[in-house]
């Protein structure tokens, strides 16, 4: 499976939370204790195939170094309704403000692993492989093909740097003749 490179996502992280939480969490501010600790549970809604766990950690780490993150389930793993992906606990006024950043990750990176493992399964006793494609978000191509990866589907490039690939543009190109 491809390598989750939390150094390589790191500022999509960062991104992320500056969308959200901006200058601070103005309610959490206002509402929670300086001593006030939370404690929760990240838990599968649906079944489905985990892909973004470690990026629970991460993600923490950079709004407080005193969230602890214990994950219960590995990327790649299926998962039931109910299950608990994760634990959390720490200052509430340092969890509360990450809590839909990091659930946001998990449920787009979970989604894209759930859909390849759908597709591997389908694609299994054919003999296919589920490849995938440079067509990703913006930003996001290392962390969705580690989900492709997690759902068991294969990458097939990164980029255009490190393999060839003639497309139909390509042929067009060098069939035309120039002046």
């Amino acid at each position: 499976m491809l390598p989750l490179d939390l150094a390589h996502v790191a500022s999509l992280l960062d991104a992320a939370l500056a969308e959200d939480i901006g200058s601070g969490d103005l309610t959490s501010q206002a509402i929670c204790p300086p001593d006030a600790i939370a404690r929760g549970r990240f838990v599968a809604r649906e079944a489905g195939v985990l892909a973004g766990g470690p990026l629970l950690a991460a993600l923490f780490e950079k709004i407080d170094l005193a969230v602890r993150v214990a994950l219960c389930k590995e990327d790649g793993d299926a998962l039931a309704a109910g299950d608990v992906v994760a634990t959390i606990e720490g200052p509430a006024a340092s969890v509360l403000p990450g809590e839909r950043t990091a659930l946001n990750f998990l449920q787009r990176l979970s989604g894209v692993a759930t859909l390849t493992r759908r597709f591997v399964e389908r694609a299994a006793p054919h003999g296919a492989k589920v490849l995938d494609t440079r067509k990703t978000t913006p930003g996001w191509r290392h962390l969705e093909k580690y989900a492709v990866a997690a759902g068991g589907g294969q990458n097939h490039r990164m980029g255009l740097y490190d393999q060839v690939m003639i497309k139909d543009n390509h042929l067009l190109i060098a069939e035309t003749r120039w002046p």
